[in-house]
């Protein structure tokens, strides 16, 4: 699509409410910030990735097995992991338009527009040299040089002031820099300040002392403070994961761009539990093996990139980003961490129980460092019909919408058409349905015509578009039209299971780890 990437992203958000995949929540009382609602093709949209994730991360490994912690949990919980403490982020305010930003994002927003002018160096030097090479002109060009060093300076700089919590220097880069408010244009900032980014609530009487509650930021505590039941009643072995779904919540002061960044939004996250000192095997291991994950769903691997943290958790001696390609440029989509032990030691403190796993082979006890997979549910499903939307222009000059989902994580597998509303196609159409419909979702579709069903089918992204016409009654065969390719093929009706199982099922993706 040759549109610029904001008017992309804004076709993007009209696509997904004019489709029925997202809304925005509680519309029709002007909305609440950052909150969505996902409609009718949105929820099987997301409930195919989130099966994908767990049949991938779960079923297909035999050490791996899942959890559905409460979202409540006990306050004392969030203090041992440190977020009551720590769960804050940097933010400024702008005082002429009034406008709050992350301070972090500014920076880092900034650093990008630098690299873009590294990329045009090099889009401007390939067109230019019939023998280019580009890592040859990435380490010989001065004006390159001289973009990079900036780079490597601000993060530099910008790290050692995260690690030192020097809000005031982080405030001085932002001024050093530059850099403008995007309302008003000014460099009128405030000092930054740091939020807690948790909701806390109130329940009866958790304890004497105690009832102020939290909804929980993250759902990789409840894996935590069961990882020793777990361990136990499944008699698992290190090293072994336990897997979970689930909605968090954290309250964005800075949420935008649709629902990349929401106050309620689901999570998929693994913990996998190694022995000390194996870690970064085990951490390199999940690098590869997440990356390949998505590179499976043929979205590009250009869209791609891994990212290393410039600043590690409090848990963390190592940590980096899968990030994507979004319409507003590469973010983080998943995270993969090694958290040492530092949670359940944690959690041994504040509770005074041993989380201790005893190896057999070492004959001894010791607390389970873990690697951390983490991918915001809600991110993944932005970045696949992002990258799936698309706008084609036919033979003719005529155009069509199109989103080429992968036909497994398509809502509908299959749109069934009668040619015509008589002669008995609508009741052989209605049959063929009811057969598959055990299997997979199906449509029917009889209004309009069978072309305009067809644009209307690409637009949900529907895989295949199956017509019942005259010929039908006569030989049992019907027409199926390929969404990616607009190929029609002739295919008996009772092959059609078979058809659509070798292609729309989650095995046909589970096949290609």
């Amino acid at each position: 699509m040759s549109q610029k990437p904001e008017d992309f992203f804004k076709h993007v958000i009209s696509h997904s409410k004019e489709y029925g995949y997202i809304f925005q929540s509680s519309e029709i009382y002007d909305g609440l910030s950052a909150v969505y609602d996902y409609g009718q093709l949105g929820v099987e949209l997301k409930k195919n990735i989130r099966d994908y994730w767990w049949k991938a991360m779960v079923q297909l490994h035999e050490n791996i097995v899942g959890l559905d912690a409460a979202i409540f949990m006990h306050p004392t919980t969030w203090k041992a992991s440190g977020h009551v403490d720590a769960f804050n982020d940097p933010l400024i305010d702008n005082k002429d338009s009034k406008k709050r930003y992350r301070a972090d994002v500014l920076i880092e927003e900034h650093i990008a527009k630098i690299e873009d002018k590294i990329t045009k160096e090099v889009e401007k030097a390939a067109k230019r040299f019939e023998n280019f090479d580009a890592a040859v002109f990435l380490s010989t060009n001065a004006r390159v040089k001289e973009y990079q060093d900036k780079i490597d300076a601000i993060n530099a700089r910008f790290k050692t002031a995260l690690n030192d919590n020097n809000l005031e220097d982080v405030k001085q880069i932002i001024i050093d820099l530059e850099i403008v408010c995007p309302i008003s244009g000014s460099r009128n900032w405030t000092d930054v300040r740091q939020f807690n980014l948790m909701f806390s609530t109130s329940m009866g009487s958790v304890s004497e002392d105690a009832n102020t509650i939290y909804l929980r930021p993250e759902t990789a505590q409840g894996i935590f403070v069961n990882y020793l039941n777990v361990q136990k009643t499944g008699r698992m072995k290190i090293p072994f994961g336990i897997a979970q779904t689930g909605k968090a919540f954290r309250n964005e002061i800075v949420a935008r761009q649709f629902i990349f960044r929401m106050r309620e939004f689901e999570q998929m996250e693994m913990q996998f539990f190694v022995k000390p000192g194996t870690e970064m095997e085990w951490y390199e291991y999940w690098k590869k093996a997440r990356l390949n994950w998505h590179l499976s769903l043929d979205l590009g691997a250009d869209k791609y990139r891994f990212h290393d943290h410039l600043k590690l958790a409090h848990y963390a001696n190592a940590a980096c980003d899968i990030e994507h390609n979004f319409p507003f440029g590469f973010k983080e989509l998943e995270g993969i961490h090694s958290r040492t032990d530092f949670d359940l030691k944690q959690h041994e403190q504040f509770s005074g129980k041993k989380l201790q796993y005893f190896d057999p082979e070492l004959n001894q006890n010791y607390v389970p460092y873990v690697v951390e997979t983490s991918v915001g549910l809600d991110r993944l499903f932005l970045s696949i019909l992002s990258s799936a939307l698309k706008e084609e222009t036919l033979e003719g000059g005529d155009t069509r919408t199109v989103l080429n989902l992968p036909p497994a994580l398509a809502p509908y597998k299959a749109a069934v058409f009668p040619l015509v509303k008589k002669d008995g196609l609508p009741e052989l159409a209605e049959s063929i349905v009811k057969d598959l419909k055990f299997d997979f979702n199906i449509a029917y579709d009889e209004k309009d015509t069978v072309g305009k069903r067809y644009r209307r089918q690409d637009a949900y992204g529907t895989p295949f578009c199956i017509t019942v016409d005259h010929q039908s009654l006569e030989d049992k065969t019907v027409t199926v039209r390929h969404r990616d390719t607009m190929i029609q093929e002739r295919i008996a009706i009772d092959k059609l299971s078979t058809f659509l199982e070798e292609r729309v099922s989650l095995k046909s993706l589970l096949k290609t780890l």
